[in-house]
C-alpha cells in the first residue's frame, strides 16, 4: 500500500505497465519510485520461497483462526499477482542498470510541499535538486543484488538462470569495492552475498583460466553427487589444517549422509562415522565441545577400524612443527579423554602406543592417565546390557536445541524420545515440545486430557508417544506402533486410569489392524484372546473415558468379518444396542445372515435392517420462505433421523470383508435404488427378494445419495474380490442404467468369464439370465454391432428371431459382420442371412453364409447332444472374441 501511494504521488501514470516506460526520460523521483516498487516485488517473491518453520498454535480459537486464514489468503493473493508480474519486474530492473544519472527519492519536505501546493511544487520535485540524492552506483549495486537473488531462485527450475545470478552477484561485489566506505544508502548483507557467490561457484564453475582450480565447496559438491565419499573424507582431513570450510557446511554434509543412512542405506554407516570423526577433530582444534553424535558412534560400538581411522585423522590434522601449543594441548586432552571413555584395554593400548600420543603427552601425564584408568570403577557396557526399565535410562549430555528437536522428530524409539525430552527440558522450561512438528496429531477427544497433565515433561512425552504411535499404525509400521503404545501405557498407568484405558483401547485397535494386515489376509482366524478383548471393549461401561468412534467401528466390523454372528445376535447386552449404533447395525446384519437360508416369513430382522437403512438415507424437509414470498422445500442431505449419518454408514461398510455381509448390504441398497418411482432399468442383485417392495414415505428418501452409495459400494466390493460374478453383474447394470453401454458389456462379459474359466466351460444360467442376455443385446444394438445382436439372440431360452432378423437387415453395422457367421449355430438365422445377401446381390457374403450352413455338425438330423455341443463350442468362441474386443 505504501509503495503504491509512492507511485501515485510520484506521477506514475495509473494503468501503464512499468516495463513499457523509459526510465531515462522520466523525472528522477518517478524513476526511483518505480525501482523501489519492483525491487520490493522481487525481494518479496524470493523471500516467500524460503522455508518457514510453522509454530504450532495452542488450543484453537475460532476468531483467531478466521483472522489467520484471512491474512493467509490476502498474502497468497498478493504473492500470486507479484509472481505473474515477476518477468516484467526483472526487465524493469535490468533497464535500470543502463541509467547513468543520479536519482532522487522523496523526503518529508517534498511530500509536504506536494500536499500543500501540488500544482506549483511539481516542477520542483522533478528538478535535479529536489528530494534526497541517491548516487547511481549505489542504485546499480542494490539492483544487481536483487536481480542476482531473483535469478538464483529461478535456478531450481532453469539451470541457465544460475549463470545470470552469478554475473549479477559478482558485479555487486565489484560495485561495493568501488563505492567503499563512501556509501551512504547502500546496505547489503555481505555474509549472505558471500554465500550466494560460493553457491554460484559450485553450481556454475567459472570458465576463466584463473579459476580452473575448483574450490573445496565445488569439490565436495561434485563428490557427493557422484557418490565418491572417500574423496569427501580426504577433503575434510586436509581442511583440518587450513580451516577453509565453515563448520556449518561440514555439519550439513554429515546431516545429509545421516539422513540417507537412516533411509536404509547401511553402506553409509561407516562413511558417517568417518565424516563425524573429521568434524570432531576440527571442533577439538578450534576449542569446541565434542558432539553427542560422535560419542555414540565411537563408544557404543568401538572397533579396531574406528580407532585406526581416528588416529589417522588426528595425525594428519596436526602439523607438529607449525601448530601452536594451544592446538597441541587441545589434541592431547582429546586423546586422553578418548582413552578414559573406552572400556576395552586393547583399544586404549592402540592409542597410548601411537606416535602422536607419545609426542603430545609428557611422561607425567601418561603415568597419571594410567593411574586414573586403574582406579576407575567398572562401568556397565550399554551395548551388551540394554536398559530394561523405562524409568532407568540416564539422559545424555546436552547439545543444541535445534539438533535435539531434529532427532526428536526422526526417532521412533520410546526410550530415545524420553532421553531427548529430558535434555530439552533441562535446557529450557519455556517451550512446549509437543508442538515441534505439525505432523504430530492426536484426536481431539484425547488431546484435551493429555494437555491437562500438569507436569510439562510428562505431558510432552505422553502426547509425542501417542502421536508417533498413531502415525506408525496409519502407515502400517505396526512393530514400532506397538513399542510406542506400550511405553505410553507404562507411563500413564502410574497416574491416570482414564489415559490407561485409552491406551488399552488403542492397543486393541492396533492388534486388530496387525492381524487383519498380516495372517488375517490368508484367512487365519484371530486368536481367542483377541476376540475376548473385542467383546470386552464392546461391553465396557466405564464413565468419562474418551472414546474414538473408529474403535467401535473396527470392533464390530472385526466380529462380522470373522463370522461371530452368534455373539452379535444372542449375547450382546441390551444397553449396548441402545447406546452404540455400530453394535445395533452389526446385530441386524449378523441376524440377517443367520436367517437367510430360512423361509421368507421368518426374516423379520431383514425388515428391521431395511427400516434402519431407509431412515439413515432419509432427509429432513425444511420450509424456507424466499424473497418472492413463496415457500420452497429444502432437503437436508445429512440428516440425524437415523442411528448414524450416511457417510458414517459408508465408512463402516468399507471396513467389512465378509462376502455374505457385503452381498446383503449391497442388495439392500440396490433394492432401495429400484424402489424409486421413475426408475427405468432395475439393477439386479443376489438375495434382493428378502427386502420389502415399497416405502410408505417415498418422498423422504434421498435417492440421489442412494445412487451414489450403490456406486461406492460396488467399487469397494470389487476391490475386495474382483471375481465375484454377482457384484460384476451389479456394476454392469449400473453402467447399463446410465447409458454407458461399452462399459456395461465389459462387466457382463467379465461376470461370465470369472465363473466359466474364461468361457471354456458353460456360463451358469443363473449368471447369464434372459434379462442379462437381453441387456447385452440392447448394448450391442445401441453400439451398432448388429451381427453381435443376432448371435446373442440365440443365447435366450427361446430364440428371438424377430430381433435377430431386424438387426441383420441393418446395413450400417460397426462390427465384423460376415466374419461372425461361424459363431451362428441356428440354421434358421443362417438361411435368413443367405436370403438377405442374395436379395442384396452380395455374392461373397452369401457364399460365407452357405458355407456356415453346410457344416455337418449343424445338420438337423444330428442327435441332440451333437447339436448342443456345436452350439456350446460356438458360444465359447464368440464370447472369447467379445471379451478380447471389450476387455
Amino acid at each position: 500500500m505504501l509503495l503504491n501511494e509512492l507511485l501515485c504521488i510520484s506521477k506514475v501514470p495509473p494503468g501503464t505497465k512499468h516495463v513499457d516506460m523509459d526510465l531515462a526520460t522520466l523525472p528522477p523521483t518517478t524513476a526511483m519510485a518505480i525501482l523501489l516498487y519492483n525491487r520490493w516485488a522481487i525481494r518479496t517473491i524470493v523471500q516467500s520461497s524460503f522455508p518457514v518453520k510453522q509454530a504450532k498454535p495452542g488450543p484453537p480459537q475460532l476468531s483467531v483462526m478466521n483472522q489467520m486464514q484471512q491474512e493467509k489468503e490476502l498474502t497468497e493473493n498478493i504473492l500470486k499477482v507479484l509472481k505473474e508480474q515477476a518477468a516484467d519486474s526483472i526487465l524493469v530492473l535490468e533497464a535500470a542498470l543502463k541509467l547513468n544519472k543520479d536519482l532522487y527519492v522523496h523526503t518529508m519536505r517534498t511530500l509536504d510541499l506536494l500536499a500543500m501546493e501540488p500544482g506549483m511544487v511539481n516542477g520542483e520535485t522533478e528538478s535535479s535538486a529536489a528530494g534526497l540524492k541517491i548516487k547511481i552506483q549505489e542504485v546499480h549495486c542494490q539492483v544487481c543484488y536483487d536481480l542476482g537473488a531473483a535469478y538464483f531462485q529461478q535456478g531450481s527450475t532453469n539451470s541457465a538462470a544460475y549463470e545470470n545470478g552469478r554475473e549479477k552477484f559478482f558485479r555487486t561485489k565489484e560495485l561495493m569495492a568501488e563505492i567503499g566506505s563512501l556509501s551512504l544508502h547502500c546496505t547489503i548483507d555481505e555474509k549472505r552475498l558471500a554465500g550466494y557467490c560460493q553457491a554460484c561457484d559450485v553450481l556454475v564453475p567459472s570458465s576463466d583460466s584463473t579459476s580452473q582450480q575448483l574450490t573445496p565447496y565445488s569439490q565436495v559438491h561434485i563428490c557427493l553427487r557422484s557418490g565418491n565419499y572417500q574423496e569427501v573424507i580426504q577433503i575434510f582431513i586436509e581442511d583440518n589444517l587450513t580451516f577453509s570450510l565453515p563448520v556449518q557446511f561440514r555439519q550439513s554434509v554429515l546431516r545429509e549422509l545421516f539422513q540417507k543412512a537412516q533411509q536404509g542405506n547401511e553402506a553409509l554407516d561407516e562413511i558417517c562415522f568417518k565424516i563425524c570423526a573429521c568434524n570432531t577433530v576440527r571442533d577439538i582444534l578450534e576449542g569446541r565441545t565434542i558432539s553427542v553424535q560422535f560419542n555414540q558412534l565411537l563408544f557404543l560400538r568401538p572397533n579396531k577400524e574406528k580407532i585406526d581411522f581416528l588416529l589417522e585423522v588426528c595425525s594428519r590434522s596436526v602439523n607438529l612443527e607449525k601448530t601452536s601449543d594451544s592446538l597441541k594441548g587441545n589434541m592431547a586432552a582429546f586423546l586422553r579423554n578418548v582413552c578414559l571413555g573406552l572400556e576395552d584395554l586393547q583399544y586404549v593400548f592402540m592409542i597410548s602406543s601411537h606416535e602422536l600420543f607419545i609426542t603430545l603427552l609428557k611422561d607425567e601425564e601418561r603415568k597419571l592417565l594410567v593411574d586414573q584408568m586403574r582406579k576407575r570403577s567398572p562401568r556397565i557396557n550399554l551395548c551388551i546390557n540394554p536398559v530394561t526399565s523405562f524409568y532407568d535410562i540416564p539422559a545424555s549430555a546436552s547439545v543444541n536445541i535445534g539438533q535435539l528437536e531434529h532427532q526428536l522428530i526422526l526417532s521412533v524409539d520410546p526410550w530415545r524420545i524420553r532421553q531427548i525430552l529430558i535434555e530439552l527440558h533441562g535446557m529450557t522450561s519455556e517451550r512446549q515440545f509437543w508442538t515441534v512438528s505439525n505432523k504430530w496429531e492426536v484426536p481431539s477427544v484425547y488431546s484435551g486430557v493429555i494437555l491437562g497433565i500438569k507436569d510439562n515433561l510428562t505431558r510432552d512425552l505422553v502426547y509425542i508417544l501417542m502421536a508417533k504411535g498413531l502415525h506408525s499404525s496409519a502407515v502400517k509400521d505396526f512393530p514400532h506402533a506397538k513399542q510406542l503404545f506400550a511405553a505410553c501405557l507404562e507411563l500413564v498407568t502410574e497416574f491416570s486410569p482414564k489415559l490407561r484405558q485409552v491406551m488399552l483401547n488403542e492397543m486393541l485397535l492396533l492388534d486388530i489392524h496387525t492381524h487383519e494386515a498380516g495372517v488375517g489376509q490368508s484367512g487365519e482366524r484371530p486368536p481367542s484372546d483377541l476376540i475376548s478383548r473385542v467383546r470386552g471393549y464392546l461391553e465396557m461401561r466405564l464413565p468419562d473415558i474418551p472414546l474414538r468412534q473408529v474403535v467401535a467401528e473396527e470392533c464390530v466390523a472385526f466380529m462380522l468379518n470373522w463370522r461371530e454372528n452368534e455373539y452379535l445376535t444372542l449375547q450382546v447386552p441390551a444397553f449396548l444396542l441402545q447406546n452404540n449404533p455400530y453394535v445395533k447395525l452389526g446385530q441386524l446384519l449378523a441376524a440377517t445372515c443367520k436367517e437367510l437360508p430360512g423361509p421368507k416369513e421368518s426374516r423379520r430382522t431383514a425388515k428391521d435392517l431395511w427400516e434402519v437403512v431407509v431412515q439413515i438415507c432419509s432427509v429432513s424437509n425444511q420450509h424456507k420462505r424466499g424473497n418472492d414470498g413463496r415457500v420452497s422445500l429444502i432437503k437436508q442431505r445429512e440428516s440425524t433421523l437415523g442411528i448414524m449419518y450416511r457417510s458414517e454408514l459408508l465408512s463402516f461398510i468399507k471396513k467389512l470383508r465378509e462376502p455374505l455381509v457385503l452381498t446383503i448390504i449391497l442388495s439392500l441398497f440396490v433394492k432401495l435404488h429400484n424402489v424409486r418411482e421413475d426408475i427405468v432399468n432395475d439393477i439386479t442383485a443376489e438375495h434382493i427378494s428378502i427386502w420389502p417392495s415399497s416405502i410408505p414415505n417415498l418422498q423422504s428418501v434421498d435417492f440421489e445419495a442412494v445412487a451414489i452409495t450403490v456406486k461406492e459400494l460396488v467399487r469397494y466390493t470389487l476391490s475386495i474380490n474382483p471375481n465375484n460374478h454377482s457384484w460384476l453383474i451389479i456394476q454392469a447394470d449400473i453402467y447399463f442404467a446410465t447409458n454407458q453401454y461399452s462399459a456395461a458389456l465389459h462387466y457382463y462379459l467379465q461376470a461370465g468369464a470369472v465363473c466359466s474359466d474364461f468361457f471354456n466351460k458353460a456360463v451358469p444360467p443363473d449368471v447369464y439370465t434372459d434379462q442379462v442376455i437381453k441387456r447385452m443385446i440392447k448394448c450391442c444394438s445401441l453400439l451398432n454391432c448388429h451381427t453381435q445382436v443376432a448371435i446373442l439372440c440365440q443365447f435366450l431360452r427361446e430364440i428371438d428371431y424377430k430381433t435377430a432378423f431386424k438387426s441383420l437387415q441393418e446395413q450400417n453395422s460397426h462390427d465384423a459382420m460376415d466374419s461372425y457367421y461361424d459363431y451362428i449355430w441356428d440354421v434358421t438365422i443362417l438361411e435368413y442371412l443367405t436370403y438377405l445377401h442374395h436379395k442384396r446381390g452380395e455374392t461373397d457374403k452369401r457364399q460365407i453364409a452357405i458355407k456356415a450352413i453346410g457344416q455337418t455338425e449343424l445338420n438337423a438330423s444330428n442327435p441332440e447332444e451333437v447339436l448342443q455341443l456345436a452350439a456350446q463350442r460356438r458360444k465359447k468362441k464368440f464370447l472369447q472374441a467379445m471379451a478380447k474386443l471389450y476387455f
